[in-house]
C-alpha cells in the first residue's frame, strides 16, 4: 500500500513540474517584462568589479612612471613624445606600473597612439590636465583620432584630472565624414576609466570600440549644447559594458550605442544638454546591425532634443533586440520616447525601402516628466518589419506647458500597456 502510494505521488510531482516548465517556456518574454532584463553579461561586470576593486592606488611593488621624468614640460609646447616614452617604460614593465601625469600642469599633445599589449596590468594616473593640439594640420596623417589606446589590456585609467580636446577650431569646420574622437579605447579587454573629467572634446569625447569587459565609472562629460556631434559616450562593437554614476552634458547624444555592442548597462545617469540616450543610428547605407541585451536603469534627463531613442535608417538589416529603459526622470525633454524608423540625417531625401533593423522586446517601465514637443510618445515603425513586444508599464507624460496636452503617435508597432499609461495613442 505504501509502495503504490509513493509511486503516486512520485507520478503527481513529475506532472506538476512538467506543467511548470511548459508554462515557463510559454510565457518568457511575458518574465522578461515583469522582472525587467538581466543581461547575459551581469556575471562579467561583477569579475570587472572585483578585479579593479583596490584599484583605486598602484600596489607598493608597482613602478611609477612620471612623464615628467621624460621630458614633458607642461610649458605650452608638445608633448606627445614624452609622453610616449614613458608608455613604453611603464608598458614593458615586468612587474604593475603606474603612469603619473602630475597634477596642476597642462600638457600638450598631438594625435598620439598609446599600443600594447602591456607585460603586466598599467594604470595610468591622470592627476593633471592633457590638453590637444589647436593646429588642425597636426592631424594631417589621420584626422579621425587625437588619443588611441590600442589593444591595452587589464588596464585602469582614472586620477581625477581632465582630459580638453581644444575642440572650438573643429565645431566651425564641422564635418561629418571626418568625425576627429577625441578618446578612443580600441580593442582593450578589462577596462576601467574612473574618476575622470572629458571636456570640449574635437567630436566624440570618449569612444570604446572592439573593447570586452568595460567599466565607465564617475565621470564628467562637458561641452556646450550646441557643440556639433560632441557624444558623450560612444559604444560601438563592444561587448560588457557597465556605465555608471556619470554626468554627462554636450551637444550630442550623452550616450550612444550602435551595432556590434551587446551586454550594456547604464545606471545612474544626468543627462543634458544633448540629444538624450540613442541605441543608434544603425542600418545606414543598407548595412547590418545588431544590438542586443542594453539596460538604461536609472537616469535624469533635462532640456534634451531626445529623451530615450532608437532610430534605424530605412533599408538595413540586423536587429535591435532585448531593451531596457527604467526608473528615468525627464524635465523639458522634446522627444522623451521615441523609436524612429525612418530616420534619415542627410541632405538628400532617403527613398522608401522596405527592409529594416527589426526592433523586438523594448521594455519602457517607471518613466515620467514633461514633454517640451506636442508629441511625447512616438513609434514610427516600418510596415514591413514592424515593432514587436514593446511594452509600457507607469509610463506617464504631461506637457512642459500650462494648458496643453501632451500625445503619443503609434505607427506599426505591437505595443502593450500595463500600470499607468498616458498619453495613449491616437
Amino acid at each position: 500500500m505504501f509502495s503504490q502510494r509513493q509511486y503516486c505521488l512520485t507520478l503527481l510531482f513529475i506532472l506538476v513540474i512538467s506543467f511548470v516548465s511548459c508554462c515557463f517556456s510559454s510565457y518568457q518574454d511575458d518574465l522578461y517584462f515583469r522582472n525587467g532584463y538581466q543581461s547575459q553579461g551581469d556575471s562579467y561586470y561583477g569579475q570587472v568589479l572585483r578585479r579593479h576593486s583596490g584599484a583605486n592606488a598602484p600596489a607598493t611593488s608597482a613602478q611609477i612612471v612620471n612623464v615628467d621624468d621624460f621630458g614633458a614640460k607642461a610649458d605650452g609646447t608638445d608633448d606627445s613624445q614624452a609622453f610616449l616614452k614613458a608608455w613604453k617604460k611603464a608598458c614593458s614593465s615586468n612587474v604593475e606600473a603606474a603612469l603619473v601625469i602630475p597634477r596642476n600642469r597642462i600638457y600638450h599633445l598631438k594625435p598620439v597612439t598609446f599600443s600594447g599589449p602591456c607585460k603586466s596590468g598599467l594604470t595610468m594616473k591622470i592627476y593633471g590636465t592633457i590638453k590637444a593640439t589647436v593646429h588642425q594640420s597636426d592631424y594631417r596623417k589621420d584626422p579621425r583620432y587625437w588619443i588611441v589606446f590600442d589593444n591595452v589590456n587589464n588596464f585602469i585609467v582614472e586620477g581625477g584630472g581632465t582630459i580638453n580636446g581644444n575642440g572650438k577650431i573643429w565645431w566651425r569646420n564641422s564635418c561629418k565624414v571626418n568625425r576627429n574622437l577625441a578618446v578612443t579605447f580600441f580593442g582593450c579587454n578589462n577596462l576601467r576609466v574612473a574618476n575622470l573629467r572629458f571636456k570640449n572634446s574635437q567630436k566624440m569625447h570618449l569612444s570604446f570600440k572592439k573593447c570586452v569587459n568595460v567599466i565607465a565609472l564617475n565621470l564628467k562629460v562637458i561641452a556646450p549644447g550646441n557643440s556639433p556631434n560632441t557624444d558623450g559616450i560612444h559604444v560601438t562593437e563592444t561587448q560588457n559594458i557597465q556605465i555608471k554614476n556619470c554626468v554627462i552634458g554636450t551637444g550630442d547624444d550623452c550616450i550612444s550605442v550602435v551595432s556590434g555592442s551587446k551586454n550594456i548597462r547604464a545606471t545612474g545617469i544626468v543627462c543634458g544638454p544633448g540629444h538624450g540616450i540613442s541605441i543608434g543610428s544603425l542600418g545606414a547605407g543598407n548595412s547590418e546591425a545588431e544590438v542586443s541585451n542594453v539596460v538604461v536603469d536609472g537616469a535624469k534627463l533635462t532640456g534634451t532634443t531626445n529623451g530615450v531613442r532608437i532610430k534605424t535608417w530605412q533599408g538595413g538589416s540586423g536587429y535591435a533586440k532585448n531593451i531596457v529603459f527604467q526608473n528615468i526622470a525627464m524635465s523639458n525633454v522634446t522627444n522623451p520616447i521615441i523609436i524612429d524608423q525612418h530616420y534619415c540625417d542627410q541632405e538628400d531625401p532617403c527613398t522608401d525601402q522596405a527592409s529594416a533593423v527589426q526592433i523586438s522586446n523594448v521594455l519602457y517601465k517607471n518613466i515620467k516628466g514633461t514633454s517640451a514637443s506636442e508629441v511625447a510618445i512616438k513609434f514610427d515603425c516600418s510596415k514591413s518589419s514592424a515593432c514587436q513586444g514593446i511594452l509600457m508599464q507607469d509610463v506617464v507624460f504631461g506637457s512642459q506647458y500650462k494648458g496643453e496636452a501632451a500625445k503619443a503617435l503609434c505607427l506599426n508597432v505591437n505595443l502593450k500597456k500595463r500600470g499607468s499609461f498616458r498619453p495613449l495613442c491616437s
